[in-house]
């Protein structure tokens, strides 16, 4: 088992359940070192006072709130450690709320809550079980690094877990970031909802960060001195292009299904998506007549050029022999005049 990170009890009603906070999850990310890329020799981030300039050791180094740039005040963490928390070292649940009232943007960490001594293994069944039969989550309140925490309590295989959450105050607002309305049609939307179906999963498990293989591949490729992985085609749009939403769904639909092995072949089967570039709009000839006077009349002109000009083009004929005409006149005017 991971080392604790915190210990207490949850406090139930007039049930008290000694725990151990142990991290739910791990981080697998690659992590660099930064380096001097002369000698790869390691460059370390140094805690410095910006008056004196000396580097300092961790104990050298306490909190303080900056009231203005020329005031500071200085607190301690025994200071810290006499302000009166009631959830100290509780965890204590306020409320019992159904799990899909809980917005999940307000969820932050998770952590599993495991006995603290066998002493705690009924009351930890008992509040697992009551959350498992009335289907509903706990709200809870609890102290961390001298602050106090909302938390909510669910249960995971067997395990009552803990995610801590945000206040409400703490979560901003997005009307401002809502698009403008637009308008769609019903079978855009029913179509959506088809790809929605089609790529539905019972589970999530299967994902895996192929960004972190790839970075791996990459590490150990240029430890062992061999060639470099080639880079993966991408499949970005090009910029000033808008594709035709209902045939990019219907070829989403599609590809979905073929994924699955289901095959193609239904409504809108075959159809691919279109792209349109994007241009500025061109005046219509309304526009430009309402504009200007001559609008009428520079259209007549135009007409006629084009109707001459197809004239022309039909009549090949005519224009060579009229050629050879001419041709036969001057060639009589030259034997008379010998």
């Amino acid at each position: 088992m991971p080392r604790p990170l915190w210990t207490g009890a949850i406090s139930f009603g007039l049930v008290t359940i000694p725990v151990k906070v142990v991290s739910a999850t791990q981080d697998h990310s690659i992590h660099f070192r930064q380096v001097h890329l002369e000698d790869l020799g390691r460059v370390r981030t140094r805690k410095v006072c910006e008056l004196d300039g000396e580097a300092l050791s961790q104990d050298e180094i306490g909190k303080g709130y900056e009231l203005s740039k020329e005031q500071t005040v200085p607190i301690t963490d025994e200071e810290l450690d006499r302000i009166p928390l009631p959830t100290a070292k509780a965890i204590e649940i306020v409320a019992f709320v159904d799990a899909d009232s809980v917005d999940p943007i307000r969820i932050s960490d998770s952590y599993y809550l495991a006995i603290d001594g066998q002493v705690a293994a009924k009351p930890y069944t008992l509040l697992r079980r009551a959350l498992e039969r009335s289907e509903k989550v706990a709200v809870a309140k609890f102290a961390w690094h001298n602050r106090e925490r909302l938390g909510l309590l669910r249960v995971r295989e067997g395990a009552i877990v803990l995610h801590s959450m945000r206040w409400p105050d703490e979560i901003r607002s997005p009307e401002s970031l809502a698009p403008r309305q637009v308008e769609l049609d019903d079978d855009e939307i029913d179509r959506a909802v088809q790809l929605t179906d089609t790529m539905a999963l019972d589970s999530i498990a299967g994902f895996r960060d192929a960004y972190r293989d790839a970075m791996e591949e990459l590490i150990a490729a240029k430890s062992e001195g061999r060639e470099l992985p080639e880079p993966a085609e991408g499949g970005e749009q090009e910029e000033g292009k808008v594709v035709d939403l209902m045939a990019a769904l219907n070829a989403s639909v599609e590809a979905a299904k073929e994924s699955r092995g289901e095959g193609g072949g239904g409504e809108g089967g075959g159809r691919e998506a279109t792209v349109h570039e994007m241009r500025p709009r061109k005046k219509t000839a309304s526009k430009k007549a309402a504009s200007s006077g001559k609008a009428t009349t520079g259209r007549k002109t135009s007409e006629s050029g084009k109707t001459s000009g197809r004239r022309k083009a039909s009549e090949p004929g005519k224009t060579t022999a009229a050629k050879r005409t001419t041709g036969a006149k001057r060639t009589a005017k030259k034997r008379s005049a010998s």
